[in-house]
């Protein structure tokens, strides 16, 4: 199936989001003017994971609320943020159990829903490890 080069409607995207596929947000111009791959975490699988790893090339990050990452004990990577964006990540995590090496497609995919699940808290996980966040972020390429 050919890829689309047209914009779709936000009705639409989010429809597909909340339905648990993969969609491509993009950023405005004069920002980074790029494309992230985003799926609602609680549906993502290691297929997805392999997808966004070989297609995307980029960093693979979790967006999570800033409640979440205190829920789960996350500090910020830095305290002086000064990169060009300011973007807010936490230490890096990894669920605590059930995953081997952590950076597997099928490793991430676990910590992402650990760290997502509604009762998730700071013994699930372990830092630092192979799975970035942003705090507070809506999305995160």
């Amino acid at each position: 199936m050919p890829l689309s080069k047209e914009v779709s409607l936000i009705e639409d995207v989010l429809a597909d989001y909340r339905g648990g596929k993969m969609v491509i947000l993009v950023d405005d111009e004069n920002r980074e003017n790029e494309g992230d791959l985003v799926i609602a975490a609680e549906f993502v699988s290691a297929d997805d994971i392999n997808f966004m790893a070989a297609h995307g090339r980029g960093l693979i990050c979790l967006a999570l609320t800033e409640d979440r990452c205190r829920q789960l004990n996350l500090s910020l990577m830095v305290n002086q943020n000064n990169s060009r964006y300011s973007t807010n990540f936490t230490v890096s995590i990894e669920a605590a159990d059930g995953v081997t090496t952590g950076i597997s497609a099928a490793d991430r995919a676990r910590t992402i829903q650990t760290a997502v699940r509604e009762k998730a808290s700071a013994k699930d996980i372990v830092t630092p490890a192979m799975c970035f966040q942003s705090w507070g972020n809506l999305v995160a390429s």
